[in-house]
């Protein structure tokens, strides 16, 4: 499980200019659980490739994260990674990924990783790098971008199918490319087990982390510039992103648009 905070700008501009003092002090406190390591991704302008900078140290400790989130982009993304049980605290499992052009952070965990795997076709399986389910999901998507769908049609056809499959599992994730941000909302039927509740009430971190663990947020500010962020971080004015659904956000012009995974799966019925 993990912490999501991601903006699209109409000017350059940086994680922490977009969080402020106190998002980033709530932020970083989040990386007392979420100590698994730390991912950003940004494009400096549109049409232009994400780049991708990522440790697997705790961003509490690690001074490159600062360095890392003062980075100006027109859009950018964040990850701590609080690691699944039984998955490794190293590089190639480390969110963001990056590949064709795109990159991807997930918060949940789609299980068995087995019955994940074996909806990939072989080609994506020999170029799976790490062991997560969300390197596998991010696979999925690019399979169907290769098939000649365009990046939102082809993250709601993947989490609808994935929503079939893995009724209970959270798919939240953000997407970036040249031109837009994808997020995933998905997790409506999602929870965390008690021992994870137990971790996360260990720490004095905000209320509603553990509350509406899964729950994704958005906003815009008075200049355009569109803000996503999971609980926990600070903030005022969040609106809940719709459920099980699929924003994107142009780059170009902020516009952004949602379709639900249910119109996803009629389609593919």
């Amino acid at each position: 499980m993990c912490r999501l905070f991601a903006y699209v700008a109409p000017t350059p501009s940086a994680a922490d200019a977009e969080l402020g003092p106190a998002g980033i002090e709530s932020f970083v406190s989040l990386a007392q659980v979420h100590g698994d390591g730390w991912g950003w991704s940004g494009i400096a302008d549109p049409g232009a490739a994400p780049e991708v900078q990522k440790s697997v140290r705790s961003a509490a400790e690690d001074e490159a994260f600062g360095s890392a989130i003062a980075a100006q982009a027109r859009a950018a993304m964040v990850h701590l990674r609080w690691a699944t049980l039984g998955l490794g605290v190293q590089d190639d499992n480390t969110h963001p990924f990056l590949a064709d052009g795109i990159s991807f952070e997930h918060n949940g965990s789609v299980k068995p990783l087995d019955r994940v795997r074996s909806m990939l076709s072989p080609a994506s399986v020999e170029r799976l790098v790490g062991q997560t389910d969300s390197e596998m999901y991010f696979a999925l998507i690019r399979e169907k971008v290769a098939d000649g769908l365009p990046l939102p049609a082809a993250a709601l056809e993947v989490a609808s199918r994935l929503r079939a499959t893995f009724p209970a599992s959270s798919l939240n994730a953000i997407l970036l490319d040249a031109e837009q941000l994808i997020v995933v909302h998905a997790s409506a039927g999602s929870s965390l087990d008690e021992e994870d509740i137990a971790e996360i009430l260990a720490y004095d971190l905000p209320d509603e982390h553990a509350e509406d663990y899964f729950a994704l947020r958005w906003r815009r500010k008075d200049d355009g510039t569109v803000l996503i962020g999971s609980t926990g971080v600070a903030g005022t004015d969040w609106e809940a992103l719709p459920p099980e659904s699929v924003t994107t956000i142009r780059l170009a012009d902020g516009h952004a648009t949602t379709e639900s995974l249910f119109a996803a799966e009629a389609r593919v019925a």
